[in-house]
């Protein structure tokens, strides 16, 4: 399990890549190296972590980059704010009531390993991972979603295990990170990519998912779904398109539903990038198609084991916990 970069180290990365030439931009006649059986060659440790967030603040309305200097600025205050959060604590700091908890200093940031620099694409500094809708956030749900989720119990319910968020289970990433779409969380965000002959598999760091993606297949029958979904990819000259389908009802995106087809497009622009495109088409969920991009990144490492399911204390006292609650109830 990675436990994040030296805070040194983290810096001088952030800054090479605030510095760094836009290779997507300038390198339009780039040509991937290839596999023996002529395919692109997508292999290797990637990460995308970030500092642009999913969602574009609103009061930048339809502005899909920041300017250098803003960008710069980013970088620099993310740096700042995990430098400071790295010191040492304070052992004779005052205790401070209970209302303003952590009353002794939050836990810090040494061991994360969050995106330090705003994602670059085309020569642009994006604003936010999504680009369509235009104002680059999410869409309104529809109204027959909305009842939908305010219906179901998934991940909300202290009835069972079976209730509870997938990640607290040990059984796919937090966050999104796993995918579709496959989105960068505060650490652990670190993919790599196996090809052969028929098939890409990408195995995800966070909690040990490993996408197996079918070229030139088949999707299975709509009454087979499957953790991640079910992945066909195929070849669009140096870009790999997958589509995905018949996710389960415990997995979604913002609230999908079991019928949401998320396509995803891999383009190899640089020996050090690779550009990656999701769009999440769900009109039983969302009002419009929403369209994402960021920059997957070579990673100097491997992908460790993440054990989640060791010393894993939380899901059973949440559990524990939900049952003194009843009976303090009936007790009454």
């Amino acid at each position: 399990m990675n436990k994040g970069l030296p805070i040194g180290l983290a810096v001088a990365l952030a800054v090479a890549a605030m510095t760094a030439h836009s290779a997507d931009g300038a390198n339009r006649r780039y040509q991937a190296p290839r596999l023996a059986d002529g395919t692109p060659d997508l292999q290797g440790v990637w990460t995308n972590q970030t500092a642009t967030p999913m969602e574009r603040a609103v009061e930048l309305g339809t502005r899909r980059a920041f300017t250098d200097a803003e960008a710069a600025a980013i970088s620099k205050a993310a740096i700042a704010a995990v430098e400071a959060d790295a010191q040492p604590s304070d052992p004779d700091k005052k205790i401070e009531a209970a209302a303003s908890l952590p009353p002794v200093g939050n836990y810090n940031l040494f061991w994360t390993d969050r995106g330090m620099s705003v994602a670059q694409i085309d020569g642009e500094y994006r604003t936010s991972m999504i680009i369509e809708p235009l104002n680059g956030r999410v869409p309104p749900l529809t109204e027959a979603a909305r009842k939908r989720m305010d219906a179901t119990k998934i991940g909300r319910s202290n009835d069972g295990p079976e209730g509870r968020a997938l990640g607290e289970r040990c059984l796919l990433s937090f966050g999104y990170s796993s995918g579709p779409p496959m989105l960068p969380v505060m650490y652990n965000s670190y993919y790599q990519i196996v090809q052969s002959p028929g098939y890409v598999m990408i195995l995800v760091e966070m909690v040990h998912d490993a996408r197996i993606i079918r070229i030139d297949d088949e999707h299975v029958p709509g009454s087979v779904r499957k953790w991640m979904g079910d992945s066909v990819g195929r070849w669009e000259g140096d870009t790999l398109v997958v589509q995905t389908r018949n996710f389960r009802q415990e997995q979604s995106f913002r609230g999908s539903s079991e019928q949401a087809v998320i396509t995803e497009r891999f383009t190899r622009v640089a020996d050090d990038k690779i550009v990656y495109r999701f769009t999440v088409d769900d009109p039983a969920t969302f009002t419009e198609r929403i369209t994402g991009e960021l920059p997957f990144v070579p990673a100097d490492g491997n992908v460790y084991e993440y054990a989640c399911h060791e010393g894993n204390y939380a899901l059973p006292g949440i559990l524990s916990g939900a049952r003194e609650e009843e009976k303090a109830a009936a007790a009454k």
